[in-house]
């Protein structure tokens, strides 16, 4: 029998992947080191319970879409929602991209922007950051000239560099999309770790979508919940695209919960950032490269041994960070995921050992 073959484009790819490795602390994929609040899980089961299990869930997603719009100052016809900021990412993909049309990313940046890019059908463009890993409006401005991309992609606070882009490149760029008829997405999966958000350049007639997630601060990866922000226009052609009934009830419900819980997510966040402050001068005093960070992670290399090997030596003593010398300009490089205090201890003990 004749094996049926995919697309050949899907032949040549490798997948994304993060390595799961049973490790004692595991600072590799930038989840909360926490769990959600005291109450959290009792609220969701409560409200499981309720759940009308022979009926499809609400299609539209309808109130917690207007509980997420609420927190911005939104109306729910603002908000798409989906199973993680990767399918937001892709629907804006098949809808405003695809084959024909052209994405931009600006490496070294987050890698599920090119491969969803690959997966759609979009012939993507691969522009370059500047030497700190900044925003380079030159290249960004070759790039729309040459390209004239449907859809950019910036990504702020940036995986896995942790640069945040100022409010005035933002910008910058965002008129550079406009001329040229395209649709700029700001990724700020990290962006309560932020002081400037691009929510507030959303407007009618902006074409700006911006995309977060529950995963990171909201302390909900084992949920899948993402949504995007985005003018009522742009999230009416999102819908026509995402299957039906693709948002379960069990997921509506722990989204609509979690933001019951603002105060402890935001108490959370600023814990976390004291930690990533302490782990950051901590790391200063090794024989480190280390780049600053408006995320929950810290991006390192090692400059007196090879970063593959630290990073072997640092799983032998069962800590696991990531791995980022795959990625463009990333040689050597690793990305530590900001943990507990006592988390970050044995990092750092595990460093030491591992470069002296």
């Amino acid at each position: 029998m004749t094996r049926p073959t995919p697309r050949e484009s899907i032949t040549l790819m490798t997948g994304y992947h993060s390595p799961q490795i049973d490790v004692d602390v595991r600072l590799n994929t930038n989840e909360s080191p926490e769990p959600p609040p005291g109450g959290f899980a009792e609220a969701v089961a409560e409200q499981v319970l309720a759940i009308d299990w022979n009926r499809y869930p609400d299609r539209s997603a309808t109130k917690l879409r207007a509980r997420i719009g609420a927190n911005y100052g939104l109306p729910g016809e603002q908000v798409f929602v989906a199973n993680g900021s990767n399918e937001v990412l892709q629907t804006l993909l098949l809808t405003f991209a695809g084959p024909g049309r052209t994405s931009a990313v600006f490496e070294p940046t987050y890698a599920l922007h090119s491969h969803l890019s690959r997966v759609t059908g979009t012939t993507l463009v691969e522009g370059e950051r500047a030497n700190d890993f900044s925003i380079d409006l030159a290249e960004v401005e070759r790039v729309m000239i040459e390209h004239r991309p449907d859809v950019l992609f910036l990504c702020s606070p940036n995986n896995p560099t942790g640069i945040v882009d100022a409010p005035d490149t933002i910008r910058a760029v965002l008129d550079m999309v406009r001329a040229t008829g395209g649709l700029l997405c700001v990724d700020e999966a990290y962006g309560q770790f932020s002081d400037f958000s691009a929510v507030d350049l959303l407007g009618d007639d902006t074409p700006l979508v911006v995309s977060r997630t529950y995963s990171k601060t909201w302390a909900m990866a084992a949920v899948r919940l993402g949504y995007l922000l985005a003018p009522d226009w742009i999230v009416t052609e999102l819908e026509k695209v995402v299957l039906p009934y693709h948002l379960d009830a069990m997921t509506q419900v722990a989204g609509t919960v979690a933001l019951d819980h603002q105060d402890a997510m935001t108490a959370r966040v600023a814990r976390l950032v004291e930690e990533r402050g302490r782990l950051m001068a901590r790391l200063a005093d090794l024989p480190l490269d280390v780049w600053p960070s408006g995320a929950n992670f810290i991006l390192i290399r090692p400059t007196c041994r090879d970063g593959n090997a630290v990073w072997q030596g640092l799983v032998d003593r069962s800590v696991l960070v990531r791995n980022c010398a795959t990625w463009p300009r990333l040689d050597g490089c690793l990305r530590i995921t900001i943990g507990t205090p006592e988390e970050d201890d044995r990092l750092l003990d595990a460093l030491t050992e591992v470069l002296t």
